[in-house]
C-alpha cells in the first residue's frame, strides 16, 4: 500500500489529553529502542497483552454487560474480534520485549537542555509485543481529550520513524524490507490497542470515580478498531 492504511475520522472529548506528534519522532523512536533492549535476565517473558484482554473481556462479559450502551458491539462480536485478533497477530511473529504499552503525550518528558525524551508512569508495563508498543503510541496520535484520527501518522511519517527506531535498535541502518515488515506489524497491533483500550474504557465507566466520558471513550475507539480493519487487513507482510 502506499498510503497509511487509517482514515481520517474524528471524534470528541474524552479523558486522557495531547499528542506525541509534535516532541521529535526521532527522540522518542531512540528511547523507546532503548526502553525495548531491557532484558528479562535470561528468561523467555511472555506477552502480558492476551492475557490482560482476556480478563478485562471476562469482566465486561460477567458485571458490565446489562449496562452497556447500544452503541457498544455485543459480547458474542466482542468474543469473536478477540479471538480473532489473538490468533492472526500471534502469527506475526513480533518480538517480545519490554514495552512501556502506554506512551501518550503526557507520558513523554522533554529535556530541550540535554536534547533526549524520558518516559514515565510505567502502571501498564511489562513484557508485551514491540509492535503493539510501537502501533499503540502511533494510536496516540490522535489524542484523547480531542481525539481525531486525521492525526495518526501517515504512511512516509511512520516510515521514517520506524526507521529512527531500527538504527537504533540494531546499530547499523536498516534494510526496507526491515521497514516494510515492522511497518505491517505495527498497523496490524494498532488494531490490538484499539480494543485493548475500549474494553479497559468499559471497565473505567463502571467503576471509575473520575468524571468523564469512559464509555464515549469506548465507542470511538471500537468504532475505529472496526474502520481500519479491512485496510489493515490488506497490508501485506514483506517475503
Amino acid at each position: 500500500m502506499t498510503s497509511s492504511p487509517v482514515p481520517c475520522a474524528s471524534s470528541g472529548s474524552c479523558g486522557r489529553t495531547g499528542s506525541p506528534s509534535k516532541l521529535g519522532p526521532r527522540l522518542i523512536a531512540l528511547e523507546m529502542a532503548k526502553i525495548h533492549a531491557i532484558h528479562a535476565n535470561g528468561s523467555l517473558p511472555m506477552p502480558t497483552l492476551w492475557h490482560k484482554m482476556h480478563r478485562y473481556f471476562t469482566l465486561v462479559k460477567d458485571e458490565i454487560t446489562p449496562s452497556l450502551s447500544a452503541d457498544v458491539p455485543k459480547v458474542e462480536v466482542l468474543e469473536q474480534e478477540l479471538s480473532w485478533l489473538k490468533e492472526h497477530l500471534s502469527q506475526l511473529e513480533s518480538p517480545v520485549v519490554f514495552c512501556h504499552n502506554d506512551l501518550l503525550c503526557k507520558n513523554i518528558i522533554y529535556d530541550s537542555a540535554k536534547g533526549h525524551v524520558r518516559f514515565i508512569d510505567y502502571e501498564y508495563a511489562g513484557y508485551n509485543y514491540q509492535a503493539f508498543d510501537i502501533g499503540n503510541h502511533f494510536n496516540e496520535f490522535a489524542g484523547v481529550n480531542e481525539v481525531d484520527y486525521c492525526r495518526y501518522p501517515a504512511r512516509e511519517i511512520q516510515l521514517q520513524w520506524l526507521n529512527y527506531y531500527l538504527e537504533a535498535q540494531k546499530g547499523t541502518a536498516a534494510t526496507p524490507r526491515e521497514v516494510e515488515r515492522l511497518y505491517a506489524q505495527v498497523n496490524k497491533f494498532a488494531l490490538a490497542s484499539h480494543f485493548f483500550w475500549a474494553l479497559w474504557a468499559l471497565i473505567q465507566n463502571q467503576y471509575s470515580t473520575i468524571s468523564f466520558d469512559f464509555l464515549r471513550y469506548a465507542v470511538i475507539r471500537f468504532n475505529q478498531y472496526f474502520r481500519v480493519k479491512p485496510q489493515v487487513l490488506a497490508l501485506e507482510m514483506p517475503k
